[in-house]
């Protein structure tokens, strides 16, 4: 029978997944972010968090690119960032910092991704950030905080967590003023599926700028309202995540080993 004779079941209200499950979909998040051009060599990470007694998540080994990550080459580390297992590859404790921070002050984060795209770096310097220019923006309109920036996110200014998990608030996404972009979701494909559209409306705004000519903003009122519309669907991203798994499936299969 066709994998596509029959559409995808959503798992069922709390529905836990196991290790081996968070690590198949953060590989896959990995690939998918290198697929779309949203990587940035070895830097950045995504991060889930595992189940099980204390604070452990899955992350990037330091030196590979997205598009090598494996489910089996993820490290699992300590809410600092250090190894919480057996591993022949570095570790980035400093670039896990913001990830740190988000897991910590938000229970619903179990996935955190941050990159450093160019439409994301380029919305990110400019003072007005993510305008309503079209329906997918307005999506972010009561979704998206921003982060002014303090220079590199490390150890030496513990202080910047708190103001990071502040300017997130109860949101899907940030904006990390003159740096990049970061969102966060319940699952791997909720944080996958805002920021691949973060992205494409930092594309988008970047494009529409680059016209010369006046850009059209809804009112206020049709802004509120759009974005009211959006709100309150369940298992943001599901649907999708499964489109783009088969796709890994059959082009990069490996990515589950």
């Amino acid at each position: 029978m066709s994998v596509l004779s029959m559409p995808p079941v959503p798992p069922p209200p709390g529905h836990r997944p196991d290790e081996r499950e968070l690590r198949e979909d953060l590989a896959a998040a990995y690939r998918l972010i290198a697929l779309f051009g949203m990587s940035d060599t070895v830097f950045t990470h995504l991060s889930v968090r595992v189940p099980g007694a204390g604070h452990r998540f899955l992350v990037n080994p330091y030196g590979l690119l997205f598009e090598e990550i494996t489910a089996g080459s993820l490290v699992l580390v300590d809410a600092d960032g250090e190894p919480a297992q057996e591993t022949s590859w570095p570790v980035n404790p400093a670039g896990f910092v913001i990830h740190s921070a988000v897991h910590r002050g938000r229970e619903n984060a179990a996935c955190v991704m941050h990159t450093h795209t160019l439409a994301g770096m380029a919305v990110a310097a400019q003072q007005g950030g993510l305008l309503p220019l079209n329906q997918m923006s307005i999506e972010f309109h009561d979704e998206l905080g921003i982060h002014d920036y303090e220079g590199i996110a490390a150890d030496d200014n513990l202080g910047e967590r708190d103001r990071i998990v502040r300017d997130l608030g109860d949101r899907h996404a940030l904006i990390l003023r003159n740096h990049g972009l970061l969102t966060v979701g319940a699952t791997v494909a909720e944080a996958f599926y805002w920021m691949y559209y973060l992205e494409r409306c930092c594309r988008l705004q970047v494009a529409a700028q680059s016209c010369g000519v006046p850009l059209s903003v809804p009112p206020p009122q049709v802004v509120a309202r759009t974005a009211r519309q959006f709100s309150g669907e369940v298992n943001k991203g599901w649907l999708p995540w499964q489109a783009l798994r088969r796709k890994l499936d059959r082009e990069q299969p490996d990515y589950r080993s």
